[in-house]
């Protein structure tokens, strides 16, 4: 497959908490869960750092074509965690995290997996699949509402959405809570995986919250639209109709939202089919 990508922090300010690679055959996106301030996280390392180490990994073992994506991904889970039990306090349920997104083509399939709110769009012969994992949405919604009254970035909007994060960090990788990439390996056994026929496949995008924004909350394309704009301009013009909408509306007063502007990454995939087709 052909693979295109763009990614941009949403601030100057913080180096970018997303990941996003990709080979021939493999594209892997992570989202870093952002670390709240005034919230202890048990631990030395950033939302950054960690999806540095888990994405690297998790790269090299999604390659092996014999494995289970959910295994690829629990075993990236323990080596990271491995590299920092010494000197910090994994069993925090503030530890680094992570939302997954992968895709992996295959001789006659295509595999995905999907964990907490990354975004994964497949489209072809085979009708458009949308994949998202929006289980943390139906955390602490009550708490959730209150933000949405706030001006985006003030203070009464900061001390609102660390009381949402509190919430619903009770239940963070629990059973009837939502599920994240962190330090525990079995919420790898939690994600959102399946096979399509690579026939049925013809093109393909992973989103992070920070791009499909644009779509799910801002309501400025719909899917379909979507990937005709990745097909005819590219990743990077999906990140600058985001931009766009953002600043536009910097209070989060038409779009109530937990930041005014988040990392963002778009990668997206044209199989093999699409330009044998176009060839034709």
């Amino acid at each position: 497959m052909q693979v295109s990508l763009a990614t941009e922090p949403g601030t100057a300010e913080k180096p970018n908490e997303d990941f996003a690679a990709a080979t021939a055959t493999v594209a892997v996106v992570l989202d870093g869960v952002t670390q709240r301030a005034g919230l202890e996280t048990g631990c030395i390392h950033d939302a950054h750092w960690y999806v540095s180490q888990l994405g690297t990994r998790l790269l090299g073992h999604v390659t092996e074509p014999q494995g289970a994506l959910t295994e690829a991904l629990a075993v990236s889970i323990k080596e990271v965690a491995a590299l920092h039990s010494a000197t910090c306090d994994l069993d925090n349920p503030g530890t680094p995290a992570a939302a997954v997104a992968m895709l992996r083509e295959q001789a006659t399939m295509i595999d995905y997996l999907v964990l907490a709110d990354c975004v994964l769009l497949a489209d072809g012969p085979g009708g458009l699949h949308l994949i998202s994992d929006d289980r943390i949405e139906h955390i602490a919604q009550d708490a959730k509402h209150a933000t949405e009254h706030e001006a985006t970035g003030s203070p009464e909007h900061s001390r609102l959405m660390r009381q949402l994060v509190t919430q619903r960090l009770r239940q963070r990788n629990q059973p009837g809570g939502y599920w994240v990439a962190d330090a525990d390996p079995d919420a790898a056994s939690h994600a959102l995986t399946g096979s399509w026929p690579k026939d049925d496949v013809h093109r393909a995008a992973i989103l992070t919250d920070g791009a499909s924004r644009l779509t799910d909350l801002f309501a400025l394309a719909d899917w379909p639209e979507l990937l005709d704009q990745l097909t005819a301009n590219g990743p990077a013009s999906i990140l600058h109709a985001v931009r766009k909408a953002e600043d536009a509306d910097p209070d989060g007063r038409r779009w109530p939202r937990s930041k005014r502007s988040d990392d963002a990454t778009v990668v997206y995939c044209q199989l093999a089919t699409l330009n044998k087709s176009a060839a034709e």
